[in-house]
Parts: structure tokens; C-alpha cells; sequence
């Protein structure tokens, strides 16, 4: 039996790692291994240097687009769909059966509505007025 609980606002990265492998090790277990493959669609500026994109990973049969950023020069010119229809097709590529996203953007999650995506769950006023939503697609 555990006396006391220690509680800290920093996470020693030996501690992430050996709790982050708990976690795998176990879903592994359960679930059998991961076919997790990361996917990254960069957009460049006229430099060449990053400035948006998609990065997300396949795993298990779904994408998970994990950021999407598209830079103030390309907004309102259909880029957030072009680099969602471009990771969905890569994902259909590898097997998966659908895809997933989380937003706190209203605009973000309108554009993902535009393109297939339906919510699936929400908390209302996550951070003042603004609901985290989270949205899937079935391929």
C-alpha cells in the first residue's frame, strides 16, 4: 500500500519514458503490436522553410492528424483540405478504415466539417467560451 502520493509540476523524462512504456507494453499486450507509421506534409514558404503542414501518424486502422497548421499567406485558399484529402489518401494507402482530429478552432473545425469530418464529442467551454471537439471520417 502507497502512504503518500508526491506531486510535482515537472516530469523527469526517465519517468515519462518508463510510464510511456508501461502504457505500449500493456496495449500491446492486449491488443497485439502497433503498425503506428508517422506522416508529415510540409508546406514551405519561398525560402524553402517549413511553415505548416500536417503531421499526424497511421496506426491500427485510423489517421490521427495530430497538428495542422496552415500559415496566414495560405488561409482561405483550400490548402487545410488539400493536406487533409493528401494524408487520407496516404491513410487509405496503408489500410486504414478512417481518420480523427481535435480542435479548439472553431474556423479549424468547420473546415474539417467541410471536408467529411462529423464530430463525435465535444466538452463545452474547454478554455473560456471555446469547446474541444473531436471529429472523425469514415473512409
Amino acid at each position: 500500500m502507497i502512504d503518500s502520493l508526491p506531486l510535482s509540476d515537472t516530469v523527469p523524462d526517465d519517468a515519462r519514458d518508463v510510464i510511456r512504456k508501461g502504457i505500449l507494453d500493456y496495449n500491446t499486450d492486449m491488443l497485439g503490436p502497433t503498425d503506428r507509421k508517422n506522416l508529415f506534409i510540409p508546406l514551405t514558404d519561398e525560402d524553402g522553410k517549413v511553415d505548416g503542414g500536417l503531421i499526424g501518424y497511421t496506426g491500427r486502422g485510423w489517421l490521427y492528424t495530430e497538428m495542422l497548421f496552415v500559415p496566414e499567406r495560405l488561409r482561405g485558399t483550400g490548402t487545410a483540405g488539400r493536406l487533409l484529402q493528401a494524408a487520407e489518401d496516404e491513410a487509405k494507402l496503408r489500410g486504414c478504415v478512417g481518420a480523427y482530429i481535435d480542435t479548439i478552432n472553431p474556423a479549424a473545425r468547420r473546415a474539417y466539417q467541410r471536408q467529411g469530418y462529423e464530430i463525435c464529442g465535444a466538452i463545452d467551454k474547454f478554455t473560456g467560451d471555446y469547446a474541444i471537439t473531436w471529429l472523425k471520417k469514415l473512409f
